[in-house]
This record gives C-alpha cells, sequence and structure tokens, in this order.
C-alpha cells in the first residue's frame, strides 16, 4: 500500500485552497470549480498530499476546538521561527514551539480556519 492523501471537509474549500497554495507552495493537481469543490493539492515533489472539499451534506467540523495532538497537518521547514511569522502574517495563529532534545524546531499554528498546522525543522529530516 502506498499512502495516497489526506481529506479534510472545509467550510470554505476555494477560500483554504488559494490560502494553501499562496502560502505553503502546494499546486492544485484537480480543482473543481463548482461544489463540492474537490481540490487534491500537491507539494513541491509532485505528490498529492491533501484534498481539500466542501460537502453540503456533511458539517465541516470546528477545527479550532480539535486540539493539534488529534491531528494536524505537517510541513518541512528549512527556517521554522521565519516561516511561522510569515505565516502568522497571512492571518494563521500561533499555538505553540517546542525544541527538541536533538535539535529540531516544532512550530504548532492554526490557519484561517482552525486548521492544526504543523512547521517541522528537523535536525535530522526524515
Amino acid at each position: 500500500m502506498i499512502f495516497e492523501h489526506f481529506a479534510v471537509n472545509v467550510a470554505d474549500a476555494p477560500s483554504v485552497v488559494e490560502w494553501y497554495v499562496s502560502n505553503l507552495g502546494l499546486k492544485a493537481r484537480v480543482a473543481e470549480k463548482k461544489p463540492p469543490f474537490v481540490t487534491f493539492l500537491e507539494d513541491s515533489t509532485g505528490r498529492v498530499v491533501i484534498e481539500f472539499y466542501q460537502r453540503a451534506d456533511v458539517k465541516a467540523m470546528d477545527y479550532s476546538n480539535v486540539n493539534p495532538l488529534n491531528f494536524h497537518v505537517a510541513f518541512v521547514s528549512e527556517d521554522a521561527e521565519q516561516d511561522k511569522k510569515r505565516l502568522m502574517d497571512m492571518g494563521a495563529t500561533f499555538e505553540l514551539d517546542v525544541k527538541l532534545d536533538d535539535g529540531s524546531f516544532i512550530v504548532m499554528l492554526r490557519d484561517p480556519w482552525g486548521l492544526p498546522l504543523q512547521l517541522c525543522q528537523r535536525a535530522n529530516p526524515f
């Protein structure tokens, strides 16, 4: 089995997609222009990693009330402190950051819709 993608139902898929494309360097591989706005986003390697959509028949979760330890979307960052500032300037909110014993720096944010977003500046990348 090969992991294909993680799917998230959101209340405003076009806006969420635009924010992730504009601020996290993702690119739309498939993007429906009408509801439910199914959009598959790929990372800089060309691999699809996340799907956003907006289902009218299923209420989107209130992600701002989900503990980031339950789930989060994580991105590699070469400079997590700088990316934290940049993303906060674009509407993300700060949750916490931690320096790990191995020298890694992890930042937990929330995107403008409350979805937990993690920046991983790892001393020893995976």
